[in-house]
């Protein structure tokens, strides 16, 4: 199992200073969609060009124009770019051309999808690496986890091609973990805490 941290804050100065004190010690290192859309694709290439040997994934979120979006974003330095599950095959066919002619990797979002199950079978047959069940931060307000939509997933999908991300902290990790994923996301309960790398040992410490 590996750990992700979203960095889901819109400022390059502070995705690189939160890099400065974990990038040896996280697996997967994401670059959220809010400073993306800020600020471009410049917090990825700073990133690498500090940490060539930080696995950078970068939340592109992409859904239309998938070849020459994902050229872009792999010229960047990104180890893995994420596309929508919900979008066109033919995008997502593009995606992961490019992805892995750069030799990287290609995460299918889930989010808004209804039947999980279904999509996933034919993401991974598109060739897609990993499919993310995500409970976006919009619908977590309403009280809602990802933690039944894992427990479906991984009947039917092996363990060692899902992610799960949408409000996973400290106190939720171990029934996240139990499932055995492949990577568990956490975003806000890492870096709002007072010792983000405190808090990511710890949180690795409940995925053992």
């Amino acid at each position: 199992m590996k750990l992700q941290i979203a960095v889901d804050i819109a400022d390059t100065n502070k995705v690189l200073e939160i890099a400065e004190t974990i990038h040896d010690v996280i697996d997967i290192y994401e670059v959220g969609t809010p400073v993306i859309i800020k600020e471009g694709l410049a917090p990825v290439m700073k990133l690498k060009a500090k940490y060539p040997d930080l696995c950078v994934l970068a939340d592109t979120k992409i859904v239309d124009g998938g070849a020459i979006e994902c050229e872009d974003v792999c010229e960047a330095g990104a180890d893995i770019v994420t596309v929508l599950a919900l979008a066109d095959n033919a995008t997502i066919e593009e995606v992961v051309e490019v992805a892995h002619k750069y030799g990287r990797k290609v995460l299918a979002d889930l989010i808004c999808v209804h039947d999980i199950s279904k999509r996933s079978q034919e993401l991974l047959a598109l060739g897609v690496d990993y499919v993310g069940v995500h409970t976006g931060v919009d619908m977590q307000k309403s009280g809602r986890t990802p933690l039944a939509d894992l427990k479906t997933l991984v009947v039917d999908i092996e363990p060692s091609k899902v992610a799960v991300a949408g409000g996973v902290n400290l106190d939720t990790v171990a029934s996240y973990a139990a499932h055995n994923p492949e990577i568990i996301i956490s975003g806000g309960a890492l870096y709002n805490a007072p010792d983000i790398r405190k808090a990511v040992m710890d949180m690795k410490g409940y995925m053992k």
